[in-house]
């Protein structure tokens, strides 16, 4: 039988729509059951939460032309799983409510904030950002492939993106341009072509045009590239960055969830400095399994440190080799 505190795990990640601590607590629930002897349940809860994982970002059919170009997902990632400063979430917020209340706006002849850009490193939350706007929203998200996009035919990426522009004013939903600066790079760059300086004067004038009902989200990690003329397009921009010792603490207790155990949080945050959101959640992750895969209900604080100095030291090793793939040859 399921303790109480899992129980009540459970039900409240259930009404708070925090569905990775729900599968997370049903993991646990399993491998309580299997300490018990209690094999065949642990096993059919095991199969419920794969089964779950599956389904959890459907993928939703899309037009023939436009295959291989966008898909679509129903995102069920909620604002309060979201570990970011309180400034940019309150600028979700303010999103959000401004969505909520768009027919209050449109009566006195304004518009609500539609075309956001989110700039900032890597696995900091922009992309997580964009499913939680979407599910909150209550719309699909469409994921433009932006790699997908461009060509190095004249003409044809530029003709894709008028089909997205078209789909745009077709469906409302939140469409996300991630990896944008592949298309939004500064005009005058010394190594720029003019089929890509074609594709941004497209860009440009399909987003002014643009009066639909959809989100338009534009992500990059690389702000200083990009072109000056695109800025005024967007109605807010969202600047992220690495988490701060409190965000890493919060970021750390959530994804744990009942899993968390007694920690130094000085220690913990001191260890994860440097580390994205991204690399900080699936450290937990790792310090999850070995709990499940050992039996334990609770992960102990050295295989956290354990984890998070892997993925510490994988980041290392990842800018040293980029580092040096920039050094000249003498």
């Amino acid at each position: 039988m399921a303790t109480s505190e899992q129980l009540k795990a459970l039900i409240k990640s259930h009404f708070e729509g925090d569905a990775e601590r729900f599968l997370t607590t049903a993991l646990q629930l399993a491998a309580h059951e299997a300490r018990k002897g209690h094999s065949a349940v642990a096993q059919d809860i095991r199969l419920i939460v794969d089964k779950g994982k599956q389904s959890s970002a459907k993928i939703l059919p899309i037009k023939p032309d436009l295959e291989g170009l966008v898909i679509v997902v129903e995102p069920n990632i909620r604002l309060s799983q979201l570990v970011l400063p309180e400034t940019l979430i309150n600028k979700i917020k303010r999103i959000l409510r401004e969505f909520r209340q768009r027919s209050k706006l449109l009566k006195h002849g304004l518009s609500n904030r539609r075309k956001i850009l989110l700039t900032g490193p890597p696995g900091t939350g922009k992309t997580m950002t964009a499913y939680v706007m979407a599910a909150e929203m209550k719309l699909p998200l469409y994921v433009v492939l932006v790699d997908k996009l461009v060509t190095k035919y004249m003409g044809e990426t530029s003709a894709k993106l008028r089909q997205i522009f078209d789909l745009i004013q077709e469906k409302q939903a939140l469409f996300l341009f991630d990896e944008f600066d592949a298309i939004g790079a500064e005009r005058s760059r010394d190594n720029d072509v003019g089929e890509m300086r074609r594709v941004l004067n497209a860009f440009l004038q399909y987003i002014e045009r643009d009066d639909s009902d959809s989100f338009i989200v534009a992500a990059t990690n690389s702000i200083d590239v990009l072109d000056q003329a695109l800025f005024r397009r967007f109605d807010d921009i969202l600047q992220y960055a690495k988490p701060t010792e409190s965000d890493i603490i919060q970021l750390v207790e959530n994804r744990l969830g009942t899993f968390k155990a007694g920690y130094a949080p000085s220690t913990i945050a001191k260890v994860a400095e440097g580390l994205s959101h991204a690399e900080v959640a699936q450290a937990c992750d790792d310090a999850i399994k070995e709990a499940i895969l050992s039996g334990k209900t609770k992960v102990k604080e050295e295989h956290l440190l354990e984890t998070l100095r892997d993925r510490k030291e994988a980041y290392r090793s990842f800018i040293a080799q980029q580092n040096a793939s920039l050094t000249p040859l003498t």
